[in-house]
């Protein structure tokens, strides 16, 4: 899945939407994305000017924006306007190692249930093998006006 792909997906646009590529994807199962992290992030100039470390709720929000485009996979249909997935829960979030400028963040994310418009995920960003980030998601579906 291309950049364009993703913007039909999700409702995220620059400087917010935080996944480049679908590397795979297994509707009802598991996604594999990547976020490329160059050092022209706005969140760059203040998160640190001398040590640039990606900021760990951008890390998991990359992974709920993966788990975004699973769901959508999942339930075979495209992106409707008037319906969006908020966060209803983030749990046993974990950070390993820090995230910086030149890195290439694997975005791991398997389906471990959906119900009643909630959905869970089990979420792993990874910088080559090395963990760096985990979460287990929950996201709910609304409508909106």
């Amino acid at each position: 899945m291309d950049i364009n792909e993703i913007m039909k997906a999700l409702p995220h646009r620059y400087p917010f939407l935080l996944v480049d590529r679908v590397l795979e994807c297994e509707a009802g199962k598991r996604v594999v994305a990547i976020k490329n992290v160059t050092i022209n992030e706005p969140f760059f100039t203040g998160h640190f000017p001398e040590l640039p470390v990606m900021p760990g709720v951008l890390i998991i929000e990359a992974l709920a924006q993966a788990a975004g485009l699973l769901a959508y996979q999942t339930v075979g249909q495209e992106r409707q306007r008037n319906t969006i997935y908020y966060f209803a829960g983030i749990d046993a979030a974990r950070f390993k190692r820090p995230v910086s400028a030149g890195d290439q963040l694997t975005l791991e994310v398997e389906l471990l249930r959906q119900a009643r418009g909630i959905w869970k995920f089990a979420a792993k960003a990874k910088v080559g093998e090395e963990l760096a980030a985990e979460a287990e998601i929950m996201v709910a579906g609304r409508e909106t006006c």
